[in-house]
């Protein structure tokens, strides 16, 4: 996932398909799945006192929105946040734009989602 080549592959599908990142993905949900069961079957987390709760479970206008902007971004660039830091040490220009870009999106969201007073 940290080259975005291959990202940009998966996702055209009208294209030269590179179906490679398919069995990352299939790998991660089973990874998941499996985990995520011994997980539950716990009465409390191994480092908290219980499980967390979605603050809501709407969907409303600004997940939408933040959804479409980071698959938006994630076609354009080949990258999402977690491979381009971890592209950062041996990436160029694009994954520092990327990132730049990145933080300045976050501090927006931040200013955005300040109450007011």
């Amino acid at each position: 996932m940290t080259d975005p080549a291959k990202v940009v592959g998966f996702l055209d599908v009208a294209g030269s398909w590179n179906p490679s990142l398919a069995f990352v993905m299939a790998g991660a949900l089973g990874t998941y799945a499996l985990l995520r069961r011994l997980i539950l079957r716990r009465a409390r987390p191994v480092l908290a006192d219980r499980f967390p709760a979605p603050p809501r479970a709407d969907v409303d206008g600004r997940l939408v929105a933040g959804s479409a902007l980071f698959g938006i971004g994630w076609g354009l660039s080949g990258y999402c946040p977690g491979p381009a830091l971890v592209s950062l040490p041996v990436g160029g220009t694009t994954v520092l734009l990327f990132v730049g870009a990145m933080l300045v999106g976050m501090g927006v969201f931040r200013g955005m989602s300040r109450q007011p007073g």
